[in-house]
């Protein structure tokens, strides 16, 4: 496999995502000096090098979207209510995900859990790369492709696992554990095996798995988005490549795959165009291919605002609350150009910041007197991958407090404009926008196009889930696409104490996206497995699922909270049929 000279996955390494436009390796390597390049896939790359050479990090010295952005977790009877047992009940459609791959890319998984098992104790994972354990990378092929290497971490293939289950130390032969219990949890809902004695089923439970286990976010990363130590955190460069990981573990393997991503982010213009967001987008192109997306839980913790300012104003004032213990938040302002937007600000103290002028691809830094405050405003005129326009505001040591934050229209003709904190998890609760607005909360990369973006519901009161995040996107596409089960839902958990396997309850859209990878695991498999429907593509299934879901005669769909209804496999089976 191509060398790579250095630990990419250390800290004194920094990742940079760019597109290679055709470049070869070594023309690459001539341009940028010794550094190692992961290939996401035709379009996006990774550069990785030495940290020391890449400081400051800001969007004066690297481009918008070459810093990998930061995400966050999202958090039987609603198997019934989604209408996946009443195909298990049906001999015709009694398709439990054979054949097909659940990829999961989260906190990992504990293997030795028998709902992951067959009958006879061999593992249901086709592969696992453990992205935390330290290893000299592997490489994986595409008969079609060039060799694609992953430069960190470990691969365990099945025939790893089923000896480490076969030993009684499994650890010691495959080290790979999930200590927060997220991945697990998903994983059992997408795919957890029938287990009568506790009256549990996943959605798909003859389906394999592929499972990437996240590493954390670097320092370096965590530093410039100031999330402290202990909130989990994860970097999108690690997410595109885990995409690619299951793709090509889906080739070795032959089989219908369905990556289930259930982490988050408000960084980016909310309409689908980050690097991750479009290395799922490029899937499309792939047939049987399908990705579920979490909508997020952003709902009723106030980190969105949209303005939309006259003709005749000077400026509009947007306040906002910053919290008592509060060590810095990045801001940002999105609208679509040639629209262009200039800040300022006013501190709790009530020190002016006068208007920043627009300077294109430049940092401006300005110091509170009365305060610690130091604010660094970039304004990007277009972000590389559609006609945006981002102001990006950097706080450090943020008075607690009401802020007020000046917008002036320096070319405005619709007046619109949209603002975002981050997700809950990376600020405080009582850092919030005082006059916030729900919708356009979708997170990325749930407002992509491609993925099918899941919100939650309670399905014993047919209500939304409190924190479910709503759309459209901000160039108004539909999302999210369709609602399934996510309240107070019965899972599998972790124990520390060897063969306990306790379960457990969890709430919020990643559980509901978990319900609906297991269902599309289904629709594959009844439809390009058993044959009765090769063709069966992405945009298809997305199709047969709003066709069948569950809908209210009280609401108009497609809506911004439900989609085009809840989720109900078994009709999405009787419109395959009467198509």
């Amino acid at each position: 496999m191509d060398i790579c000279n250095f630990p990419v996955d250390q800290e004194q390494y920094a990742d940079f995502i760019f597109r290679p436009s055709g470049l070869g390796r070594e023309e690459l390597t001539r341009l940028y000096g010794d550094i190692c390049i992961s290939y996401v896939d035709d379009e996006y790359a990774i550069a990785h090098l030495p940290l020391s050479d890449t400081l400051p990090i800001s969007v004066e010295n690297h481009s918008y979207l070459s810093i990998p952005a930061l995400y966050g977790l999202l958090d039987t009877t609603s198997m019934e209510r989604s209408g996946i047992l009443s195909t298990f009940r049906q001999p015709a459609l009694n398709s439990q995900g054979e054949g097909t791959l659940i990829g999961l890319i989260d906190t990992g998984i504990d293997y030795q859990n028998p709902i992951f098992r067959e009958e006879n104790g061999n593992t249901r994972i086709l592969g696992i790369w453990d992205q935390t354990i330290p290893g000299e990378g592997f490489q994986m092929n595409n008969p079609r492709e060039q060799p694609y290497y992953f430069f960190y971490g470990q691969e365990y293939r099945e025939e790893a696992i089923n000896e480490a289950l076969s030993q009684e130390d499994p650890l010691s032969v495959v080290p790979s554990t999930d200590t927060n219990g997220h991945g697990t949890f998903l994983a059992g809902i997408a795919a957890g095996r029938q287990t009568p004695s506790l009256d549990f089923t996943g959605a798909s439970p003859g389906c394999r798995l592929g499972i990437v286990k996240l590493k954390k976010a670097k320092k370096y990363l965590r530093d410039y988005y100031m999330i402290p130590d202990f909130v989990d955190a994860y970097q999108s460069t690690d997410l595109m490549m885990a995409v690619t990981y299951l793709r090509l573990l889906a080739v070795r393997h032959r089989m219908p795959l369905i990556i289930c991503l259930c982490l988050g982010s408000n960084q980016g213009g909310h309409n689908g165009f980050t690097p991750l967001s479009q290395v799922l987008n490029n899937l499309q192109q792939l047939s049987g291919v399908s990705a579920v997306c979490a909508a997020g839980n952003e709902v009723g913790f106030r980190h969105h605002y949209m303005g939309r300012m006259s003709a005749s104003s000077m400026f509009d004032e947007v306040e906002f609350r910053v919290g008592e213990r509060e060590s810095g938040f990045i801001m940002e302002l999105w609208a679509n150009l040639p629209e262009i937007y200039t800040v300022g600000f006013v501190s709790p103290t009530g020190e002016v910041i006068e208007r920043i002028p627009f300077r294109a691809g430049e940092d401006t830094s300005v110091h509170f007197t009365l305060e610690q405050t130091t604010v660094t405003v970039s304004y990007v005129a277009s972000t590389g991958t559609q006609d945006d326009y981002l102001a990006l505001m950097r706080f450090v040591s943020p008075t607690a407090g009401i802020w007020r934050l000046r917008i002036y229209p320096t070319v405005s003709i619709t007046g619109l404009y949209h603002l975002w904190l981050p997700i809950h998890d990376f600020v405080t609760d009582d850092t919030t926008f005082l006059n916030a607005d729900p919708f356009t909360t979708i997170t990325s990369p749930g407002n992509a196009s491609f993925p099918i973006t899941v919100s939650a519901y309670n399905h014993l009161n047919n209500s939304l889930y409190i924190h479910s995040s709503r759309g459209y996107t901000r160039d108004g596409r539909v999302k999210p696409d369709i609602a399934a089960p996510g309240v107070d839902i019965f899972g599998p958990g972790i124990s520390p104490i060897p063969g306990d396997y306790p379960m457990t309850r969890m709430s919020g859209t990643s559980v509901s996206a978990a319900h609906v990878a297991g269902a599309v695991a289904n629709l594959y498999s009844w439809g390009i497995v058993q044959g009765n429907y090769p063709q069966l593509t992405n945009s298809s299934v997305k199709a047969y699922l709003a066709r069948g879901a569950s809908r209210n005669s009280n609401f108009t769909y497609p809506n911004q909270e439900w989609g085009y209804g809840t989720l109900n496999l078994y009709q999405s089976y009787v419109s395959l049929r009467d198509n």
